[in-house]
């Protein structure tokens, strides 16, 4: 007998129950392909974590270090005019793009599912057969879809989550799982780049006079190219690690989270490229590499589709099964 909710954990250790705490239902609930579906795909998301903004904080202030350091440190003293013009064009594309892929990954719902739907008016919209059960959160008093795990940072229970990332300030699920995998591309790019061209200046500053390989002092010039090999280097490291990480999970049909609490096998697995196109969006194409991709001003009248569900109380079990009692 199959059921449409699979039985997940929490990611949170231990299990409450309803009651006042819980949130009352959403009165006007998305419409989508899945049985279950995300409750703000087409509104701003942000979580005010306080970590997770400093840690989102701290990544555009080590961009914007390397651009001061690549620019006015490296190519604007140097005299190959054509050297500058191509490095600082690719380096500041290659950067866009990472903090573009940062900004969507920070600002797009990760999958989250509406609060508080867990009613008796809600589950019978679902128009389940008799016998099935369906799963509900204890901690945000929601359905919980298949693969679908509580995070106890967005307080949310999120489709497919993968981890939550505080350098990004947000859930890596379904729905970033592209921009994230971007955003650590483009800063491994960055990195390695950064760090072939301070190799390339400090083979130029030993052959030539210190004094006029950059617009500082010798002191100060390699004080601030050490950083940003030491910045460089680590964050290379990092991010291709995170980088191979989740390309492995899309071609494996299964998230860090579900390895490490042992749930994988549970579900009919798809194979690796039909994976990576539902991750990226399509076909393999250029609008891959590309996080402005799915920005529109237009709504989908398939996927914004609302209908009106009647509010009703929070139901106290957390297994349910059809028909309803």
């Amino acid at each position: 007998m199959e059921s449409p909710v699979h039985r997940c954990r929490d990611v949170e250790h231990g299990r409450g129950h309803a009651g006042s705490n819980c949130l009352q239902a959403e009165q006007r609930i998305p419409v989508s392909k899945g049985v279950i579906t995300s409750s703000s795909a087409s509104a701003m998301w942000f979580i005010w974590d306080t970590c997770g903004i400093v840690c989102a904080v701290i990544t555009w202030l080590l961009v914007f270090y390397a651009e001061f350091v690549v620019l006015f440190v490296m190519l604007l003293p140097s005299k190959n005019l054509m050297y500058s013009i191509v490095n600082g064009t690719l380096f500041n594309t290659l950067a866009f793009l990472a903090l573009a892929s940062h900004l969507r990954a920070m600002c797009t719902d990760p999958g989250a599912v509406p609060k508080g739907n867990a009613t008796k008016e809600y589950i019978e919209s679902l128009q389940l057969k008799p016998g099935q059960v369906v799963y509900k959160c204890p901690k945000c008093c929601s359905i919980k879809p298949e693969r679908a795990h509580h995070c106890s940072v967005c307080k949310r229970c999120i489709r497919k989550m993968d981890h939550h990332c505080p350098w990004v300030n947000n859930c890596v699920g379904e729905n970033n799982q592209k921009y994230f995998v971007l955003f650590t591309m483009y800063i491994a790019l960055i990195s390695l780049h950064c760090l072939i061209m301070v190799v390339f200046h400090f083979l130029y500053c030993f052959e030539d006079d210190w004094t006029k390989c950059s617009s500082f002092s010798p002191p100060a010039t390699v004080i601030l190219l050490i950083l940003l090999c030491f910045e460089g280097l680590l964050f290379l490291i990092f991010t291709s690690v995170m980088f191979g990480t989740q390309v492995h999970s899309i071609c494996t049909d299964e998230t860090g989270i579900e390895r490490l609490k042992g749930e994988t096998g549970k579900w009919v697995k798809i194979p690796c490229w039909e994976a990576m196109q539902m991750a990226f969006g399509g076909p393999f194409s250029p609008s891959w590499c590309s996080p402005f991709t799915g920005l529109s001003c237009k709504k989908d009248p398939v996927q914004r589709t609302l209908i009106t569900i009647t509010q009703g109380e929070i139901i106290e079990e957390d297994v349910i099964e059809i028909p309803l009692n």
